[in-house]
């Protein structure tokens, strides 16, 4: 529908009714390439502010500042609380390595632990909080552990 047969009550509510961003309750655990990351989202949403401030009073231009406002409170706040850890390999799962298991049906699959910002499980990393992540953190080569029902093996642990 053509943004002309909308009344401009309807434009304000959207804007208005943006929800916030969830923050996760867990500790924002953050690598040093997490930190930079969060970094350059909260720019990001800070150019946003100002460009959107700086055109204000169009329709459009509303809800660009909704968008701009509610991603700018997310990434202060993800910043904030933002823990930057970093840990020593010791051969044990950790937050920040890698982890590589065998499932029972002979996949292997290799994972990096990071902060709740930085997995893409697409991309091969999952969170810290993640039930996988839970499962392996503290095991090392050889341990077994149980992950979504099915026992996995851990063969390296970086």
């Amino acid at each position: 529908m053509s943004v002309a047969f909308t009344r401009e009550e309807d434009l304000e509510a959207t804007a208005a009714d943006l929800p916030d961003r969830p923050i996760s309750p867990h500790p924002n655990l953050v690598t040093a390439e997490g930190l930079a990351a969060i970094e350059r989202e909260l720019a990001s949403a800070k150019a946003a502010y100002t460009a959107a401030r700086a055109t204000g009073g169009v329709d459009q231009d509303r809800t660009a500042m909704a968008r701009a406002t509610r991603d700018l409170r997310y990434w202060s706040a993800r910043r904030a609380s933002a823990l930057l850890t970093e840990t020593e390999a010791d051969g044990r799962v950790r937050f920040g390595g890698a982890v590589t298991i065998e499932r029972e049906d002979g996949r292997v699959q290799t994972w990096r632990i990071l902060g709740e910002d930085e997995a893409d499980p697409a991309n091969g990393s999952v969170s810290h909080v993640s039930p996988l992540a839970r499962a392996l953190l503290g095991k090392r080569a050889g341990d077994a552990a149980v992950i979504n029902g099915q026992e996995v093996e851990v063969l390296e642990a970086t």
